[in-house]
């Protein structure tokens, strides 16, 4: 069975957490790829990707992590928390004697993935992006609003059935793979979220009003970016337009998948993700989706 560790670290006297599964080297061979850092949304922890496990665990070190403000870890100090979080992901590298990572960030973790990438691209190996919020229009933003103020009052059960909605396609004319299990999934994990951790809702407040900033592109670190073809946070279309401000990178969408494509496409995404850090294509060449039976291959551009 493969090792697995976990280590408490602090960044500015905040107390955090990573986990590391580590590749099975009982027959002596060495891993494939360097560490793999998954970085999931504001209230994913480091126990939420099992199928990360199960994919990147035969080829590398599977990295995840509590870090300041999500699940076991202390809340996050008042002001802009980017930058905390980075020297966060900067103290597991440090602490791994990981000259270099593959960065994994979906959704809320994609600011933290890239910022990370920008501001220390000599420590990246590579760098997946997927669920990219690049853009939050008006009526996101009064969602959560009211969203917040269902918190304020106590209403757990109503604020979990809001959140969830306001993060998936709920149009009936576009097919959307598993959909109602993924938002009765959605919905317990949020639930579950706000009971376990008594920060939960400072750290979606904190998502919320921190604006990510995805400008100023990338270079020397190869990248793949990835949506699903009907997320209503951003549209492929914007996120489209972001992977281009990175240099070499590849942008694919996922078939009948909304923004909650790491739970609808799991297994894609997973090998995906997995071939990608293992494989490290050059910018010329395709990114073939493995294809999920009865569904349509995905697109490059």
């Amino acid at each position: 069975m493969p090792e697995e560790i976990i280590r408490t670290l602090s960044v500015d006297g905040v107390r955090y957490s990573y986990r590391v599964l580590r590749h099975d080297r009982g027959a002596g061979a060495a891993p494939a790829t360097e560490p793999a850092l998954v970085l999931g949304g504001a209230l994913q922890g480091m126990y939420g990707w099992p199928q990360m496990d199960d994919h990147l665990g035969p080829a590398a070190d599977v990295v995840t992590a509590d870090l300041p403000g999500m699940g076991s870890a202390d809340p996050l100090p008042p002001g802009p928390s980017a930058d905390i979080l980075r020297r966060a992901v900067l103290g597991i590298a440090d602490d791994l004697g990981a000259p270099r990572m593959n960065l994994f960030g979906f959704s809320y973790g994609t600011a933290i993935a890239f910022g990370f990438a920008r501001r220390h691209p000599e420590r990246v190996a590579r760098l997946a992006l997927g669920g990219v919020p690049v853009h939050i229009g008006a009526a996101q933003v009064e969602r959560w609003e009211r969203g917040r103020a269902l918190l304020a009052a106590g209403d757990q059960e109503g604020f979990a059935a809001l959140a969830a909605d306001a993060l998936m396609c709920l149009d009936p004319e576009r097919p959307v793979y598993r959909r109602e299990l993924a938002r009765r999934y959605v919905r317990r994990s949020f639930l579950h979220a706000l009971a376990r951790s008594p920060h939960a809702a400072d750290s979606l407040h904190r998502a919320l009003a921190d604006r990510p900033d995805f400008s100023g592109g990338l270079s020397g670190v190869p990248a793949l970016v990835f949506a699903g073809e009907h997320d209503t946070v951003t549209s492929p279309e914007r996120q489209r337009e972001f992977a281009a401000t990175i240099e070499g990178s590849r942008f694919l969408t996922l078939p009948e998948s909304d923004h909650w494509v790491v739970l609808e496409r799991a297994v894609e995404v997973a090998e995906l993700v997995a071939r990608f850090f293992t494989e490290g294509p050059p910018a010329s060449a395709p990114v073939s989706l493995p294809r999920q039976a009865g569904a349509p291959a995905g697109r490059t551009r």
